[in-house]
């Protein structure tokens, strides 16, 4: 499970085992969590929340969303590189 960055308390991070899934993130506080928020990127850059199973507040989860979005290519990038892919699928 590649912990991508920190930010606000929050760990962003991938799970190993979802290649056949969109493109997306979980986020929790501190740690990496079974019980965590899944957002997934859109191709346009953008993200949207899947689930928010860690209860992010909403303000503290407006900004993860902005941070996300701001760090698209490396998610990408990153993504592509863990998952030895050429291709990404989004969620929309």
């Amino acid at each position: 499970m590649p912990s991508l960055f920190k930010i606000l308390g929050y760990a962003v991070y991938f799970w190993s085992n979802e290649i056949n899934e969109p493109i997306h993130v979980h986020v929790s506080k501190g740690v990496p969590s079974s019980n965590s928020t899944k957002i997934w990127l859109t191709r346009d850059g953008g993200c949207v929340v899947a689930n928010n199973n860690s209860h992010i507040p909403s303000s503290d989860l407006t900004e993860l969303l902005q941070i996300i979005s701001s760090q698209f290519f490396f998610i990408c990038a990153s993504w592509k590189e863990h998952f030895t892919t050429d291709t990404l699928h989004f969620f929309c």
